[in-house]
């Protein structure tokens, strides 16, 4: 989408009939292909995601239709972020719909445990039946007018307390196993969660992660804040000292941010060098954290560059806003998300009246 947004706005305004006709017939066959590519991706989504490819796939076709040859370089643009943020929108969903897939697992896993030691439970009342059976077989036996009954009647019982045992042992070992079983099951199940919801780079939660939670507040009508945090010029640190040296600052970031955070603070990475606070309180405190916030994370730190240890001086922008009654999250977000750039505004200005 970009390369061709750039292509249309890159145009000539005057050009040859020939010229014009070979660009018409350029534009005309690269707008089908990403039309084909869009309805592509839809389709795609189907195989995915059954349950919710069909709304991607409906909307990106008529994305995809939208793409005629007279379109100008806004109204490609327009396509683009609505192409973004159908994609994002989906993914988000999809992770969220396999998530509670396997939280439906995990519950089936601790039915069968608990039916595991109910069977368990019957089967030993059952042998303790049998048991007392068999004592007053053997009782009957001890008769003396029925001695050969009684011999009869004490090996049967012999034989049949014997059977029991084995069974009971057999039964308690097969439901151990299976036990066993349920319990790795269940460890493995945690432990993709805890992965899933991590971020690779920093081990903070993940964006799914604070979603899912910053919902689960908004149902739950708990009051608390949401602080995202922004590192300033860090696309400077990537193109100056390399990627390996901005994921080393991002890591040594997330460390401050945990280290500065409360232990009830949640703290996420959104994306790129954004980082997300979920703070359960008033926005009153919130502001006093994140002040004091803002005063640990920025200043010196030292990475690892291409020519060795380099101090980097880095600042960084928080933007918070408070949830109010009846928002939805995205409201709630485009509203951090702004004042995080308002105070990003703000610092250029200072910086730039300072160096003047």
């Amino acid at each position: 989408m970009i390369s061709l947004k750039k292509y249309l706005e890159s145009v000539p305004s005057a050009s040859s009939a020939h010229n014009d006709q070979s660009e018409s017939d350029f534009t005309s066959a690269a707008l089908a292909a990403y039309g084909s590519a869009l309805e592509a991706m839809g389709r795609c989504s189907l195989d995915a995601c059954p349950g919710l490819g069909s709304e991607l796939n409906q909307n990106l076709g008529a994305l995809s239709r939208n793409l005629s040859t007279g379109i100008d370089s806004a109204a490609l643009a327009a396509i683009e972020t609505e192409t973004q943020e159908q994609l994002q929108g989906w993914g988000r969903s999809t992770a969220r719909h396999y998530q509670r897939k396997s939280d439906e697992v995990k519950e089936l896993l601790i039915v069968m445990a608990r039916t595991a030691e109910s069977v368990g439970s019957r089967d030993q009342r059952c042998a303790g039946q049998i048991h007392e059976v068999t004592a007053r077989l053997t009782a009957i036996a001890s008769l003396d007018d029925l001695t050969q009954i009684r011999a009869s009647i004490e090996k049967s019982a012999a034989e049949l307390k014997t059977s029991i045992e084995r069974m009971t042992e057999e039964g308690k070992a097969a439901i151990d196993q299976l036990q066993q079983q349920v319990t790795n099951y269940r460890a493995k199940l945690e432990e993709a969660e805890e992965i899933a919801s991590r971020d690779a780079l920093t081990g903070l939660r993940s964006r799914l992660c604070v979603e899912n939670l910053i919902e689960r507040h908004i149902n739950e009508g708990v009051p608390f804040c949401v602080a995202i945090a922004d590192i300033n010029e860090f696309k400077k640190v990537n193109d100056e000292h390399g990627h390996v040296t901005g994921d080393e600052l991002l890591k040594q970031f997330a460390g401050e941010l945990v280290s500065a955070c409360r232990a009830t603070d949640m703290i996420g990475r959104w994306g790129g060098d954004e980082f997300i606070i979920i703070l359960e309180c008033g926005i009153s405190e919130a502001s006093a954290q994140t002040d004091r916030l803002g005063k640990w994370v920025c200043g010196n730190y030292t990475v690892q560059g291409r020519s060795g240890p380099r101090k980097l001086k880095i600042d960084a922008s928080i933007g918070l806003a408070e949830h109010t009654h009846g928002e939805s999250m995205k409201d709630l977000l485009v509203r951090a998300d702004a004042a995080m750039y308002q105070q990003k505004a703000a610092s250029k200005t200072n910086k730039y009246h300072s160096n003047t």
